[in-house]
């Protein structure tokens, strides 16, 4: 990979795999639609490559068949909110890795961010006017906490009477 001559975003990806490590629509999404390979250690940089990020958690194709459904369905998101995003996409043996990162427990999953900021989240295969109404509500919304497991961070000095699990 030439990062010389790459966008920022593109220099925090991975290399095109080698081999098949996606079902077919998803390699598609790679090949025809620039999204680029993220994984564990990258999507954080990749995702901080400046404006509205998407990446999708396809899943196992077997288990969930879906997850193929959104990816054909991504590639007209992206067209009817042109210029509005950029995508990834993260290799099968990656994807629970990045889910436990961002809290996401259904596949498949699109993730979204801002800036190298956590949005939110769309699981599950959604018809056209959810998905319509759910996307533009992503990119108007300001990032947030991704729900992880865990206990909350809250700074030294914090008097907040809310900083309890919940």
């Amino acid at each position: 990979m030439n990062t010389a001559t790459e966008t920022p975003s593109r220099a925090f990806a991975l290399p095109v795999p080698d081999t098949n490590p996606a079902p077919p629509l998803v390699m598609r999404l790679a090949r025809d639609f620039s999204a680029a390979w993220v994984d564990e250690t990258t999507v954080a940089a990749w995702s901080a490559g400046g404006g509205d990020r998407v990446v999708l958690l396809a899943g196992d194709p077997v288990r969930f068949p879906e997850g193929q459904d959104v990816a054909a369905v991504l590639p007209e998101l992206m067209k009817s909110f042109a210029n509005r995003f950029q995508i990834a996409v993260v290799p099968r043996d990656n994807e629970d890795a990045v889910a436990r990162r961002y809290g996401s427990q259904r596949w498949p999953t699109l993730l979204f961010f801002r800036d190298g900021q956590y949005v939110t989240a769309i699981a599950g295969m959604q018809d056209w006017d959810v998905y319509l109404s759910g996307v533009a509500a992503a990119l108007t919304m300001p990032p947030s906490r991704p729900p992880t497991i865990g206990i909350p961070v809250v700074s030294q000095g914090s008097t907040s009477s809310d900083s309890s699990c919940h």
